[in-house]
């Protein structure tokens, strides 16, 4: 079993930034790639980003792409964060970090590539 927990949601004007952390407990070597999602009110759950840890592959959807970076922190609690910036409110949602941790994932862009998922952290954006 592997506890998600995210980390550094709350209200920011557009264009500001905000980072999101996610930490992960449980098995040893539990993480082989982290992704984040989110979801705004009335719509589904959507990809944002994803890293690997053995070879730090990065993927972001199209709509965050030069705009939020995921990063690696500390090993020990298979830390990531997610960076945000030029923030808008059409990024207001509930993002949530999910785990693989039983291998590497090939759907990383999809919600069926990760066992473990976080209760989620809220973002919003103020125009």
């Amino acid at each position: 079993q592997v506890q998600v927990a995210e980390s550094g949601g709350g209200l920011v004007q557009a264009g500001g930034r905000l980072t999101l952390s996610c930490d992960a407990f449980g098995r040893a070597g539990s993480t082989y790639a982290t992704g984040w999602f989110r979801q705004a009110p009335g719509k589904d759950r959507e990809f944002v980003a994803h890293i690997s840890w053995a070879v730090s592959n990065q993927y972001y959807a199209d709509s965050v792409k030069d705009r939020f970076i995921i990063t690696r922190g500390n090993k020990a609690k298979n830390t990531v964060y997610l960076q945000m910036s030029s923030l808008k409110p059409e990024d207001t949602a509930v993002y949530y970090c999910a785990v693989a941790a039983y291998g590497p994932t090939m759907a990383w862009n999809s919600t069926r590539g990760y066992d473990y998922w976080g209760q989620g952290t809220q973002v919003t954006v103020s125009s």
